[in-house]
């Protein structure tokens, strides 16, 4: 697993909680929810590559 994985998955996490903060302070709560939910796809769109790609390697391991 790479490192930048991690720091990516955190950049984006912060990045939809400045958001959501300042979209909710403002009012816009339904924009804030949207921009929550599209970003924890994002993440877990990342997430499950990487699951394939260990897969991938398991399967190749063992040669099945």
């Amino acid at each position: 697993m790479d490192i930048n994985m991690i720091f990516k998955i955190a950049g984006i996490g912060i990045v939809v909680a400045v958001l959501h903060r300042v979209l909710s302070q403002s009012g816009k709560d339904d924009i804030a929810m949207m921009t929550t939910l599209a970003g924890t796809i994002i993440v877990l769109l990342m997430v499950i590559g990487m699951i394939s790609r260990l897969f991938d390697t398991v399967r190749t391991m063992f040669q099945l």
